[in-house]
């Protein structure tokens, strides 16, 4: 369901560069959204947080562990540029972590949540 959504998210974005007046270019070719395809963003994936004091801070250390505020096996939270964007849950690829989008987070409730 997440990835009909992405899908048709992608589908639109394609419709609108195509649909883009090429009078804006000045050169009388189509513009696309080619020219911004090797912009870097940075990707944020949290898993959650958590709040303590510096003393309880300096006291950690190997094998410690730190009690985060979300519960396991709820959505993990993807930020782009430090906006929230997505929610997702943990997988592994090739012995890396990843992440399976299962919420993209709608251009309205980005917007609320800058409130």
């Amino acid at each position: 369901m997440a990835d009909n959504d992405v899908s048709a998210g992608l589908e639109k974005v394609a419709q609108a560069a195509e649909g883009v007046s090429t009078a804006a270019t000045g050169t009388g070719k189509p513009r696309t959204l080619d020219f911004i395809l090797d912009v870097t963003l940075q990707v944020t994936v949290e898993v959650g947080r958590s709040r303590m004091t510096i003393q309880d801070l300096l006291q950690l250390g190997q094998g410690s562990v730190v009690e985060l505020e979300k519960l396991a096996g709820e959505p993990l939270d993807v930020y782009i540029n430090g906006k929230p964007v997505a929610r997702g849950e943990a997988v592994i690829v090739n012995e890396k972590f990843g992440v399976r989008l299962t919420d993209i987070i709608s251009p309205e409730d980005r917007v609320e949540g800058l409130s």
